[in-house]
């Protein structure tokens, strides 16, 4: 996986704060091969819980973890009971890596 322990643990600090401590966080996509260079960070946010304000909040941790990335571009994916589940949600949970 392309991110520092620094990096990972920061991340996981966003998410708790941004969505509650009960969030597991996953990377999937390019940045978990360590052949590769560049490209940007896939994350899967899961919670049992349903999460209110799911566009903004996604939005809000995308932001802060770019920021934290130096501007490298990154994608968020929810997965909540209030959500709709897709086929993107099956690979990313079978395929990431959890923080």
């Amino acid at each position: 996986m392309r991110l520092t322990p620094q990096q990972a643990t920061s991340i996981q600090h966003l998410c708790a704060e941004i969505f509650g401590q009960e969030v597991s966080v996953k990377v999937f996509g390019s940045r978990l091969d360590d052949q590769l260079k560049g490209g940007d960070l896939d994350l899967l946010v899961k919670s049992l819980k349903p999460i209110p304000e799911p566009a903004r909040k996604s939005a809000l941790l995308s932001t802060r973890v770019s920021r934290l990335l130096q501007g490298r571009k990154v994608d968020v994916l929810l997965i909540a009971p209030n959500l709709k589940y897709l086929p993107i949600h099956r690979i990313a949970e079978e395929q990431g890596e959890l923080l």
